[in-house]
């Protein structure tokens, strides 16, 4: 896992899953505050972001992929995704306690998509706008529904999803962990899994860098996918943090 103001990279396998991460700060942004677990040993995978112009997203989003990055083995489907939940309700307990304690208008915030894998079955949770993608028999699906502003405006019929992408309040989300309600407000999405799928989960730095198209077409080609999605959305002109974790799921 990392938040490192530099690129890092790891490569993993474990049991039926190949998985590959890198975060890069880009060229517009001097510090990182993306971070990530790439975890198939124990079948999770994180990428959060800490929000953007708030103090500490960087303190936020590694806070939140240590907690989940640490969650013991061996644990059922059941009991581990009851544990993932109980640490990211703490996680964000403690960002709201010490937002608190700073006084004023200080927030600690990050966004959080996570992908859990166990047996033949996946489990995605999410809150803001970094993003999960399954590719499948060729074909890329979202699994994940932006909590932003502009996604909200999409939905209800004033912007289309390409106004989207340069509205000026495209930074603007609506939910994170340590911010809004007592309880952070996931979203879930769950399935079976199949030999050969894809999963990519992506910081905002990435989606909003690339189409979905090429994300399809290097999620499918490259090997590792990683390290090539970042460095498209890096040569696309990336204005902020970049973080992909890719997942191939094996025989």
């Amino acid at each position: 896992m990392s938040s490192a103001g530099q690129l890092d990279h790891s490569i993993l396998s474990a049991g039926r899953f190949r998985s590959s991460a890198v975060t890069d700060p880009s060229t517009a942004r001097a510090h990182n505050e993306d971070s990530y677990v790439n975890r198939p040993d124990l079948g999770i995978w994180v990428v959060a972001d800490g929000a953007g112009g708030h103090q500490s997203g960087d303190v936020a989003a590694r806070l939140v992929t240590d907690m989940i990055g640490a969650v013991p083995g061996g644990l059922s489907s059941a009991d581990l995704i009851a544990e993932v939940r109980l640490r990211i309700e703490q996680a964000h307990d403690s960002l709201r306690a010490e937002a608190a304690r700073q006084g004023g208008n200080a927030v600690l915030a990050t966004t959080l998509v996570m992908l859990l894998g166990h047996r033949n079955h996946y489990t995605c949770f999410w809150i803001g706008d970094s993003r999960a993608y399954l590719l499948r028999d060729g074909r890329l699906s979202r699994l994940t529904r932006d909590h932003s502003l502009v996604q909200d405006m999409v939905d209800l019929g004033m912007i289309s999803d390409a106004d989207a992408y340069a509205h000026p309040r495209a930074n603007v989300i609506t939910r994170a962990v340590g911010v809004g309600n007592a309880s952070a407000e996931l979203d879930k999405v769950s399935g079976l899994l199949k030999v050969h799928d894809r999963f990519l989960l992506c910081s905002d730095g990435l989606s909003k860098s690339l189409p979905e198209d090429k994300i399809a077409r290097i999620l499918a080609t490259a090997s590792p996918p990683a390290a090539s999605l970042v460095a498209a959305a890096l040569k696309a002109g990336a204005h902020d943090n970049v973080t992909a974790v890719a997942v191939e799921v094996l025989s």
